[in-house]
């Protein structure tokens, strides 16, 4: 399903499903520290129901599934939601294909509601009420991030800077390390407890790395078949020339933790 938005890259179409086998296997990269933040607010643990939001192929669900928590997870592509399934066999995790904006549990249905690297994407004037009626007391919303450093890492900027070669109006180049925005509608309903962020080395081959920056949404999700194919050769040939057969990434994650008024 194409997504065009004004404010992300100067609202160029982009579709996660054209991109789903690649973000599958190269984009459950958070190293465990990442998790372990999670369980350490005491959140996404036994006892608790959660709704991951925007799930993709299921990431924070598998990987958290360890902590006891009930998941349900959800995202506007089938095409990533199948993946998930695929990924998830033998794990109690219910997925569903559907967009935030119509998402329609029952009331207080969920201790936390989880949004990881797809806050930005939501219509939050319309689904901070709903978010705020599934939740039972006390619940919390927690978003969740983590991106390279392109100004900090050689390698991550070398690669960036070609993604912007082929998509020059891609709007997530240039990060550095800084809080989550949370828009302001959440105020109404919700406090924000607690923020953090924080540095994270992520080990990568060129082979993954490739494959990282191909699923980004400057490349896989948004070029033509012809246009991946030119920038998947010219980036390994960058790699070979940049890169050891096994390196880290510097990168930073950062929590923001909402709790239900």
């Amino acid at each position: 399903m194409n997504i065009t938005d004004k404010n992300i890259d100067g609202g160029k179409a982009f579709d996660w499903g054209r991109t789903s086998a690649d973000y599958a296997k190269f984009r459950d990269i958070y190293p465990q520290r990442f998790y372990e933040k999670i369980a350490e607010r005491g959140l996404c643990i036994k006892g608790q129901s959660v709704l991951d939001l925007g799930t993709g192929t299921g990431v924070l669900p598998r990987n958290m599934y360890r902590y006891g928590a009930k998941w349900t997870g959800t995202d506007i592509s089938e095409n990533q939601i199948v993946q998930a399934g695929i990924l998830s066999q033998g794990m109690d995790i219910d997925y569903f294909a559907c967009s935030a904006e119509d998402i329609n549990f029952p009331d207080e249905s969920f201790d936390v509601i989880t949004a990881c690297q797809c806050f930005w994407y939501f219509d939050h004037e319309k689904i901070m009420p709903t978010l705020h009626r599934m939740l039972k007391e006390n619940g919390r919303i927690l978003v969740l991030y983590m991106a390279w450093l392109p100004f900090e890492d050689e390698i991550a900027g070398a690669s960036e800077g070609l993604v912007l070669k082929y998509s020059p109006e891609w709007s997530g180049a240039g990060e550095t390390v800084h809080p989550i925005w949370i828009p302001e509608c959440y105020g109404q309903k919700f406090e924000l407890v607690y923020h953090e962020e924080y540095p994270l080395h992520v080990r990568f081959t060129r082979e993954s790395w490739n494959g990282r920056m191909k699923a980004c949404r400057g490349i896989g999700a948004s070029l033509s078949e012809a246009e991946i194919t030119a920038w998947e050769q010219e980036h390994l040939k960058l790699l070979n020339e940049i890169a050891p057969e096994e390196f880290d990434i510097r990168h930073y994650a950062a929590i923001a933790e909402l709790r239900k008024k």
